[in-house]
């Protein structure tokens, strides 16, 4: 009798932890209207050009108790790249950049998030061009969560980081005179608890 007394308070222990366990993680998607990718690029050695990403969407999976548990995927719309120049920007869409009707999207998914001296640190596999590799990001965040007025709790985050183009095939009939091989971008996103 005792054993069974002790197995059953085992059990409803176990059950208590694991069901507390599984509130600590929430899920949250990313809000494409106040979400961006923005990029900066060097050009003949001179000037440097920014544009940007669009149409950013995914999902944060947010460890409350750990955050270097918490995982992110991603997508952004590379026909919405855009650096305030029609033609340029038409350039960037066709083969010779972004190559947008074979590689309608760019994608990220986390592989891992460590934190030393308060400071977060995220790597993941960003595909682009048809091309995946690691790259690791600078996080800023996340922000402590607000509420708005119809009670939906919103949060959000940016990164930095820096990649090569040519990693990607992206303009790599273009010298690095003419179009620089380093691109610095910083991502910019809001996210809604779901």
């Amino acid at each position: 009798m005792r054993n069974r007394s002790l197995m059953a308070l085992t059990l409803a222990l176990t059950s208590v932890v694991c069901a507390n366990a599984k509130a600590q993680t929430s899920s949250w998607s990313i809000d494409p209207g106040h979400s961006s990718i923005n990029f900066e690029i060097r050009h003949m050695g001179v000037s440097n050009v920014h544009g940007s990403l669009s149409e950013v969407k995914g999902t944060v999976l947010y460890d409350e108790k750990d955050v270097t548990k918490s995982s992110v995927q991603a997508t952004a719309a590379t026909s919405s790249v855009n650096t305030n120049n029609e033609k340029r920007d038409q350039d960037l869409k066709s083969a010779n950049f972004f190559d947008v009707e074979k590689n309608p999207q760019l994608s990220f998914k986390s592989t891992s998030l460590s934190k030393a001296d308060g400071k977060l640190t995220l790597t993941g596999e960003l595909t682009m061009n048809g091309v995946t590799k690691s790259v690791t990001l600078d996080v800023d965040g996340p922000a402590p969560p607000q509420t708005d007025k119809n009670g939906k709790i919103r949060s959000g985050f940016s990164a930095t980081g820096k990649l090569k183009r040519t990693d990607f095939n992206i303009g790599s009939k273009y010298p690095s005179a003419v179009v620089g091989e380093d691109v610095k971008f910083s991502i910019d996103v809001e996210i809604d608890k779901q």
